[in-house]
C-alpha cells in the first residue's frame, strides 16, 4: 500500500496528515511511478491554506518530484520502466506521495548527469525564472532588473540567469547573510529592505531612471513600492503574494509611467506538452553548463510535510526543501 499526504480541511499545517491511499495500475497514456524526492514549495503552503481554491478535498498537495517508472500504460511512447523522470503539475495536484499515477505527457526524462534531489527541488523554481526571464518579459543586455526576495528560491536561480544574460541585477533581502547569497547568485547590488528604502535605492542606483523590469513575489507589501521604482515605459511582474493579495490597480497609475504589469501563473505556460518539455530541456542545460546551480536541498520524511511546511514558511530558508518517501 502506498501513502500520501491527505489534506481533509484547509488549515494550518497540522493538516497535513500521512494516510494509506490505494494507487491502482495506468491507464492509457499513463505511468505508475515510484516517487524518490518532492519539492516543497510556497505554492504548497497557499494551497494547503485555502488562499488558492485548486484543490478539491480530500487531496493530495504538491506539484513537482522526481521518481521511477514502475510500469506504464498502453499507449505510452518515449518511457520505459526504470526511467528517472521528473515533473511539474497544478491542479490537479498529487506529489505529496510515495507512489502515483501520472499522465505521460507532464513527465519528462531527467537527464544521466543530474541527481535526482537537485532537479525535484528546483524544477519548478527554474522553470519560473525561464518563464520570466524568456517569455512574460524579454530581457536584453544592458536592462537592469529589480527582484524582490533576492536570496530566495526563484530569486537566487532569477539572479543568476539574469547576470548570465548580461543585465544588471538590483535585489532585496532581509539581512546580511542574504545578501551574500543573492551576491554569489549574481545580483550586482544588494538592498537590505528593514533598514533602507528600496524606492530610493534603486533611484540611487539607476540615477533616478528606475527599473526596467521589476520582478515582484511578495505581493501586498511591496507592489506600491515596485510600481514607484518601475521605470518609464518598464515592466512590473507580480507572482507571487507572500505578504497578501495585490489591491487593484487604477488604469491611470499605470499611464501616469505608461507601465505594463504581469500576474503570470506558471501553470499556463506549461500547458502545451511541447512547450513545457522544452522549457524543461533549458533548465537542465542551464544548470548542466553551470549557469543555474543550487545549495543541497534541506529534506524531511513525507511524514513530516507539516515540519517542512512550518520551515520554509519561517523565512529564514536560503535552500531548497524536500520531502523524502
Amino acid at each position: 500500500m502506498s501513502q500520501a499526504i491527505v489534506v481533509r480541511n484547509f488549515g494550518n499545517a497540522e493538516v497535513l496528515q500521512l494516510e494509506d491511499v490505494p494507487v491502482s495500475a495506468p491507464a492509457e497514456g499513463e505511468l505508475r511511478i515510484r516517487q524518490s524526492a518532492i519539492g516543497v514549495n510556497f505554492h504548497d503552503i497557499y494551497v494547503r491554506s485555502g488562499l488558492y481554491k485548486t484543490l478539491t478535498l480530500p487531496g493530495i498537495p504538491g506539484c513537482e518530484a522526481t521518481g521511477v517508472i514502475e510500469s506504464t500504460g498502453p499507449g505510452v511512447e518515449g518511457f520505459k520502466v526504470g526511467d528517472l523522470v521528473a515533473y511539474v503539475m497544478g491542479p490537479p495536484y498529487g506529489a505529496y506521495a510515495t507512489h502515483r499515477i501520472l499522465n505521460a505527457e507532464l513527465a519528462v526524462i531527467v537527464p544521466d548527469d543530474l541527481d535526482d534531489m537537485l532537479v525535484a527541488g528546483n524544477l519548478l523554481r527554474a522553470l519560473t525564472v525561464e518563464m520570466l526571464l524568456n517569455r512574460v518579459a524579454r530581457l536584453e543586455p544592458g536592462m537592469t532588473i529589480l527582484v524582490h526576495a533576492a536570496a530566495g528560491g526563484v530569486g537566487r536561480l532569477l539572479c543568476q540567469m539574469a547576470a548570465h544574460m548580461g543585465v544588471t541585477v538590483i535585489g532585496t533581502v532581509g539581512s546580511e547573510e542574504k545578501a551574500r547569497v543573492a551576491t554569489a547568485a549574481g545580483c550586482h547590488h544588494t538592498i537590505l529592505y528593514r533598514s533602507q528604502n528600496f524606492i530610493d535605492e534603486v533611484s540611487r542606483l539607476t540615477k533616478g531612471r528606475g527599473a526596467d523590469v521589476v520582478y515582484d513575489s511578495v505581493g501586498a507589501d511591496t507592489f506600491p513600492g515596485s510600481l514607484s521604482a518601475t521605470a518609464k515605459c518598464g515592466h512590473l511582474v507580480n507572482f507571487g503574494q507572500s505578504s497578501g493579495a495585490v489591491d487593484p490597480v487604477a488604469m491611470t497609475t499605470l499611464a501616469e509611467k505608461s507601465l505594463t504589469v504581469s500576474r503570470p501563473i506558471l501553470f499556463h505556460y506549461l500547458q502545451d506538452t511541447q512547450t513545457y518539455r522544452a522549457m524543461a530541456t533549458s533548465v537542465f542545460e542551464a544548470f548542466q553548463k553551470g549557469i543555474l546551480t543550487a545549495k543541497t536541498a534541506e529534506t524531511f520524511p513525507l511524514a513530516n510535510a507539516a515540519q517542512a511546511h512550518d520551515r520554509l514558511n519561517s523565512g529564514t530558508m536560503t535552500k531548497p526543501l524536500l520531502l523524502v518517501p
